[in-house]
Parts: structure tokens; C-alpha cells; sequence
């Protein structure tokens, strides 16, 4: 049974990228296996780490995507899920690839300066405020308790790109590497800023659909400022609008024009 259970998740949650075979094949042919594998077992462990503290969580795991640099685990999660689960949920990768750098230098002592390159590299990498790298996550969850959702998600991209553009000038030696990691992260969050509106109307269609209790309230003026982990208080005109006032107003008129 638990045999089972195992392949299940390696077959339907785990995605390997093609690159990843392709690059496997070629370290086999040129010698360079073990540089290979210790590099993807770090990867995997740090995915492993989202996926477990996940699980502890009752947090539901979409599918893991493991590249050839990296890899990026997707959530059923809702957008308006607490900051501490989701803190706990990012901070679970780099927590847990410390513990595979430690298990990878017992493994394989001959490789210290290997492993120990790798593993900083990799977590430098993750942990940089880039959306949607962890530290960007990290950084998002942060601004998140003094900016509204929407204006925290513009913020992120633009500095993401701004940082993607740094990292390009301050390069003293620019690879075929170098260029295809700026590329992908270009890439990435391109997407995710074409997403800021439905991401947005999604984070405020399940404040609508479910009942939220906060401590903390904030009195907003544009239905566009609502704030995550905060009771809104909408102010038009001198008048003041519970958030569950506005919110069916919005969507009973979107379900009565349909």
C-alpha cells in the first residue's frame, strides 16, 4: 500500500522537465554523473521540504516542477491563506536543503567544495526577492502587511524585473548560463504580472464565497486597496461599507448580468 502511495506521488506530483534527462544523459557520456546528481538531489530535497511542511499543513500539493536549475512546487491553496502557514509552507525549502548539504558532505566528504558551492548557490538564488523565487514570495508575504494585495503584487514584479536587470549589468562574465536563468525569470514573471487582475479577483471572489475572521481592520476607499489578513472597511461619501457589502454588491450584479 505504501509502495503505492509512493509511486503515486512521484508519478503525478512530481513534473521533470526534459532538459533535466537530456543533461542526465550528457554527465553520464562526459563523465561528470556524480556533480549531476548531487546537484539534483538538492533540488529535490529543498522541493521535498515545501511538499512535507505542505502536507503537515493540510495544504494541498499541485504538481512539483523539477529544471535543470531549480525547481518550483505549485499549491491548491487559497490566496487568502493565513501569512504564517504560507511563511512556514516557503521557509520549509531552504530549511530543508541545509539538511540534505549536511547529508550530501557525510555521503560524499571527498566533495565538500562541490557540495558547499552548490548548496549556497542554489539558496542565494531562491532566496533573492524575485517573484515568484521564495524570497520574492517571502518579500511579497512581507509588504503584504502594510500595502493592499493588488498594489503589493505590482510592487513585486516591478522589483523582480528591476533585480533580474541588476543582476545582468553587475555580471562580469556573462555565460550561456547566466543568460538562459535571466531569461526563465523574465519569462516567469512576465506571467505573473499578466495574472495580477485575475489573481486579484480571484483573492477577492473567495473573500466573497468564504467567512474570514480577522483581529486587525482598515478602512479602504477603492474596492482595488482591499488588504490581505485585515478586515476591510470601505468609506464612500462620508459612509462606511462592511466588506461583505461591498463584495456582494460587486458579485450579485456580475451574477444577475450574466
Amino acid at each position: 500500500m505504501k509502495r503505492t502511495e509512493n509511486n503515486w506521488i512521484i508519478k503525478n506530483i512530481f513534473k521533470v522537465n526534459i532538459l533535466v534527462y537530456i543533461l542526465g544523459i550528457i554527465a553520464i557520456l562526459i563523465g561528470s554523473f556524480k556533480e549531476y546528481l548531487i546537484l539534483n538531489i538538492i533540488i529535490i530535497v529543498h522541493e521535498l521540504g515545501h511538499f512535507l511542511v505542505a502536507k503537515l499543513l493540510k495544504v494541498d500539493v499541485k504538481k512539483i516542477y523539477i529544471y535543470p536549475l531549480g525547481g518550483i512546487t505549485k499549491f491548491n491553496m487559497p490566496l487568502n491563506t493565513k501569512n504564517i502557514i504560507e511563511f512556514l509552507i516557503l521557509i520549509a525549502g531552504p530549511l530543508f536543503q541545509n539538511i540534505a548539504y549536511f547529508i550530501l558532505i557525510y555521503l560524499f566528504p571527498y566533495d565538500k567544495e562541490l557540495i558547499l558551492i552548490y548548496h549556497i548557490s542554489l539558496l542565494v538564488f531562491n532566496l533573492l526577492p524575485i517573484y515568484p523565487l521564495d524570497g520574492g514570495k517571502l518579500l511579497n508575504l512581507f509588504i503584504n502587511n502594510f500595502l493592499p494585495y493588488k498594489k503589493t503584487l505590482k510592487l513585486i514584479i516591478k522589483i523582480s524585473y528591476l533585480l533580474v536587470f541588476i543582476i545582468f549589468i553587475i555580471q562580469k562574465n556573462i555565460t550561456i548560463n547566466v543568460i538562459v536563468m535571466l531569461l526563465f525569470l523574465v519569462v516567469v514573471i512576465h506571467k505573473e504580472e499578466n495574472k495580477v487582475d485575475y489573481v486579484y479577483n480571484k483573492f477577492l471572489l473567495e473573500r466573497f464565497l468564504n467567512k474570514y475572521q480577522f483581529k486587525n481592520k482598515k478602512i479602504i476607499y477603492n474596492i482595488n486597496n482591499f488588504y490581505k489578513n485585515k478586515e476591510n472597511i470601505y468609506k464612500e461619501k462620508g459612509t462606511f461599507y462592511t466588506e461583505k457589502e461591498v463584495l456582494e454588491k460587486k458579485y450579485n450584479f456580475f451574477y444577475k448580468n450574466r
